[in-house]
C-alpha cells in the first residue's frame, strides 16, 4: 500500500467542516480517481494528503495519513513533496514569466540528479505533450489553456512524483483536449509506473483508466468501486445527492 488515509476530518476555521471519516486506500501502480459533484469535498482531499490545507486555513482534525507506511499527515507540505508526494493543484499555477522550458526545469530544482539526467526527462515530457517542445522557448503565461495543463503536469512530473496528485486536470479545457491530458495521464502511469490519484467531475474521462474509484458526496465516501461496476449505475444519484449514505 503507498497511500493510506485512515478516517480523515477536515476543518475550515475551526468551524466549518469540509470531510469526515474518509478512508482512501491506493496500491503501488494505480491509477484511483475521486470522483463527485462541484463543493463534495475531492480537492479537500488532495490538499490533506499533500500538506496544503494551512494555505486556505484548513486543518486535519481527526485521522492519519500513511505513505509508504509512514506517517505523514504531522509532516509540511516541503517535507511531503520530498519524500515523493506532488501535487498539480486547480488553476494551471505555472511562473508565467518564465518560459515553458524553464518551468520544467523548476520542477527537477529538488533532485540530485547530473544535468544529463535531467535533460533525458526534460525530452521525455516533450514525448509525452510535444507540443511543448514547439513551445520550449515562449513565455508560459502566452499559452493556451490546454497548453497550460500540460506544462504543469510535466513540470510536476520533473520532480519524479512517487504520488502524483491532480486536481481536476480536464477543467475548462475543449473536449478533445482534455481526453488528450487524460490520454498521457494514462500512458504516464503505464510508461514510468507513477501511481495517481485523480480527482475528476468527468466520470466518463476518469473511469475507463482507473483501477479504482470513490465517490465523494457532501464530505463523506458514498461508494468505493471497480470502474466497471460503477459504469452500470446511475452516478447522477450520487453528485445530485439522492444517493450518498457514507460507507
Amino acid at each position: 500500500m503507498i497511500l493510506d488515509v485512515k478516517d480523515i476530518e477536515v476543518y475550515y476555521n475551526n468551524v466549518i467542516l469540509a470531510i469526515e471519516d474518509i478512508n482512501i486506500s491506493i496500491e503501488q501502480g494505480q491509477i484511483v480517481s475521486l470522483l463527485g459533484a462541484n463543493g463534495a469535498g475531492k480537492s479537500t482531499c488532495l490538499k490533506a494528503i499533500s500538506g496544503l490545507l494551512e494555505v486556505e486555513k484548513g486543518r486535519i482534525t481527526k485521522g492519519e495519513i500513511y505513505f509508504e507506511g509512514k506517517r505523514v499527515d504531522q509532516l509540511g507540505a516541503i517535507e511531503r513533496v520530498k519524500s515523493g508526494i506532488c501535487l498539480v493543484a486547480e488553476g494551471r499555477q505555472l511562473l508565467r514569466t518564465m518560459t515553458v522550458e524553464e518551468n520544467l526545469k523548476v520542477g527537477s530544482l529538488i533532485r540530485k540528479d547530473s544535468a544529463s539526467v535531467i535533460k533525458n526527462d526534460l525530452e521525455r515530457m516533450y514525448t509525452y505533450f510535444p507540443i511543448l517542445k514547439q513551445r520550449a522557448k515562449q513565455v508560459s503565461e502566452t499559452l493556451s489553456g490546454g497548453e497550460q495543463q500540460m506544462l504543469v503536469i510535466a513540470r510536476t512530473l520533473m520532480m519524479r512524483p512517487k504520488l502524483l496528485l491532480l486536481d481536476e486536470p480536464s477543467l475548462g479545457l475543449a473536449p478533445l483536449i482534455a481526453e488528450t491530458v487524460i490520454k498521457e495521464i494514462h500512458r504516464i502511469n503505464q510508461e514510468l509506473g507513477t501511481t495517481i490519484l485523480l480527482v475528476e467531475q468527468n466520470a466518463a474521462l476518469a473511469l475507463p483508466i482507473s483501477n479504482k474509484a470513490y465517490i465523494i458526496t457532501n464530505g463523506r465516501v458514498a461508494l468505493c468501486s471497480t470502474p466497471e461496476e460503477m459504469k452500470k449505475i446511475d452516478l447522477r444519484d450520487y453528485y445530485l445527492g439522492r444517493k450518498g449514505a457514507a460507507i
